[in-house]
């Protein structure tokens, strides 16, 4: 198997999945926002984005966190420890599948995602 499709089946499918993708990204590029701002981003509905939510969170890659703001509820996402460095390997190994030389070039390492 050549490095690329080693590559490819290296990464991470709760990550790869479309929508997780996207809210993932969301989330990296911020430190945390809430449900609504998500959803506005994302432009899924509410119940699909709870389930990808949700799958995230089981996996550990984002905190969910419920408060209110005086009596209105209020939901609370950021991406852990855990997600940043998964979400890193997966652009890392989406860079060595479609750019074979990428793995060539020193860079800095990424440490295994801790469980």
């Amino acid at each position: 198997m050549n490095e690329q499709l080693k590559a490819i089946s290296k990464l991470d499918r709760v990550i790869h999945e479309p929508s997780r993708l996207m809210i993932i990204s969301v989330l990296w590029a911020i430190k945390e926002c809430d449900f609504l701002y998500l959803l506005h981003e994302t432009k899924m509905n509410k119940g699909n984005l709870s389930c990808h939510l949700t799958r995230l969170e089981a996996a550990n890659y984002i905190k969910i966190e419920k408060t209110y703001r005086g009596k209105v509820p209020k939901t609370l996402l950021c991406l852990t420890r855990i997600g940043r460095t998964a979400f890193d390997r997966y652009c890392k190994n989406l860079k060595i599948a479609f750019n074979p030389d990428f793995e060539k070039t020193p860079k800095k390492t990424i440490p295994p995602i801790p469980h």
